[in-house]
């Protein structure tokens, strides 16, 4: 089988065995708690973004590994990492939703764009090295939560629940 589509069925798996997670052991954990305190783990969790710098790391990542790419992903990573951060600070401010939104805005915008734009380069999967991990088993968990976050920043709920 082809490494490129060893790398895709790594990342379809790595899809469903997340999502059968996700379902069965985080969203029974979070659904009937209050807006804010379904977020805080999700964004904690999401602190973790700042792993994406390690595309920058020379020996970690191929040499080849398009430098396009390798900053894209990694500034957008560590941004993402930061408005995470900045979301939980203000979780209970009024800016703490808005920036909630934004955050998830951007991060899951920045993973889809950083799947299309490996895509767009001709990515092979050997020149992300030891990086190999992030788009096979954090961003599909990654991009799951974003839809999580979406779904609980959607969800009609009294206006007591949100502030609790």
């Amino acid at each position: 089988m082809q490494p490129i589509a060893l790398f895709g069925l790594g990342i379809a798996f790595s899809f469903v065995a997340w999502g059968l997670f996700t379902a069965h052991a985080v969203w029974p954990e979070l659904r009937d708690r209050p807006t804010l305190d379904a977020l805080r783990p999700l964004l904690i969790l999401h602190s973790f973004r700042f792993i994406g710098l390690s595309f920058l790391i020379p020996g970690v990542v191929s040499p080849e590994l398009p430098e396009s790419f390798a900053l894209s992903a990694a500034y957008g990573d560590i941004i993402a990492a930061i408005l995470a951060l900045l979301s939980l600070a203000a979780l209970r401010t009024r800016l703490g939703i808005p920036l909630v939104w934004i955050f998830n805005i951007w991060g899951a915008a920045d993973l889809l764009g950083a799947f299309y734009q490996g895509n767009a380069n001709g990515l092979i999967p050997g020149q992300l090295g030891a990086a190999y991990f992030i788009p096979t088993v954090i961003v599909p968990f990654a991009l799951i939560t974003h839809g999580l976050m979406f779904r609980i920043l959607l969800r009609r709920v009294p206006a007591a629940a949100v502030a609790h």
